[in-house]
Order: C-alpha cells, then sequence, then structure tokens
C-alpha cells in the first residue's frame, strides 16, 4: 500500500512541476510596458517556489529552462532555443535556477517561516541579478567590446529594482495564501 501512495505522491509532484513550468512560461509572455517594459518571469519562479517548496520549485524552474533550451517558445518575446541563453540577457535566465536554489538552501536552513520566505525571495533576487549581469557583461564585452558594471547595472538592474519588489510581495502574500491548496512533499 505505501508503494501505491508513494506512486501517487511522485505523479503529483511530476504534476505540480509541470503546472509551475507552465505558469512560468506564461508569466514570461507578459510584458509590462514601462519605460522600460518588463515581464513576469520572476514572479513566476517566486511563487512556484513560494507554493511547492524548494525543491519541487527548483525542479519547475530547471524544466522551464531546459524546455526554452530544446527551443520551446516559453521565454520573454515567445523566444526558446539556446541562442537565447547564450545571448546577452541568458544570464538572468539561467540566474532563475540559482534563485530557486538558494531559496531552497534558505528553507532547509531556517524552515518556511514568513520572514525567511521575504528573506530568501531577495536573496534569491540578487543572486539572479550578480549572475545575470556578469554574464551580460561577457557576452556584451566580447561582442562589442568593454562596457563598465556601472553601464550594465544601469541597463540591466536598475529599471527592475522596483517592479521585482513589487513582484516578491505579490509573490509572497499569494503563495501564503494558495500553499495550503497544494500538498507539501
Amino acid at each position: 500500500m505505501t508503494t501505491v501512495a508513494a506512486s501517487r505522491s511522485k505523479t503529483y509532484d511530476m504534476v505540480y512541476i509541470a503546472i509551475f513550468a507552465v505558469l512560468m512560461a506564461i508569466c514570461s509572455w507578459i510584458s509590462i510596458p514601462m519605460t522600460v517594459p518588463f515581464t513576469l518571469q520572476t514572479f513566476g519562479v517566486f511563487i512556484s517556489v513560494g507554493i511547492l517548496g524548494g525543491k519541487r520549485g527548483s525542479l519547475a524552474v530547471l524544466v522551464y529552462i531546459l524546455l526554452g533550451a530544446v527551443g520551446v517558445p516559453v521565454f520573454a518575446g515567445f523566444s526558446g532555443g539556446i541562442g537565447v541563453l547564450l545571448n546577452t540577457t541568458g544570464g538572468y535566465i539561467i540566474g532563475f535556477l540559482f534563485s530557486a536554489l538558494v531559496m531552497w538552501g534558505m528553507e532547509k536552513l531556517f524552515g518556511r517561516k514568513p520572514v525567511v520566505q521575504i528573506l530568501s525571495m531577495l536573496a534569491g533576487l540578487i543572486v539572479c541579478y550578480a549572475i545575470g549581469t556578469v554574464w551580460f557583461m561577457v557576452v556584451y564585452s566580447n561582442a562589442n567590446g568593454a562596457v563598465g558594471l556601472g553601464t550594465v547595472l544601469g541597463w540591466c538592474v536598475i529599471p527592475f529594482i522596483i517592479p521585482d519588489l513589487v513582484k516578491i510581495a505579490l509573490a509572497f502574500v499569494l503563495s501564503g495564501r494558495l500553499r495550503r491548496y497544494v500538498p507539501q512533499a
């Protein structure tokens, strides 16, 4: 009987991981027009880990990235393919996985208390920014010549800080309310 229950639990886990990978794709397709337009990709990452927990949320992010890498148009602007990941902004997409892993690590160390979740989302965002910024600088410099850190931060980070903090707040509130409807691992 326990084998059946374990198999059923794994099946549910796979379904939730797939659903949240699709949710991230949908979030990436939603572009909010501002001075610098932004998508809801980071919101998708934060809510996936917030609702599913670290392990399943990180797996959902990995599935999302792998789908995009093989060409499924799950990234912003209905794009996909390894070329997107190897482009200047691909590091931010790769950074999503490291954001989820940081959130998972903090969850494992400190539990799922509200303050830990907020701090883990903030730490995850910083990790995503760091990986994406370094990646952008390397790829951009190889194609166009050297570019300064301040310039890259002005292009790729500073305009997104406030929208990303709003996304963290929304993900925190929604994941707290929706987590009870998803069986926890």
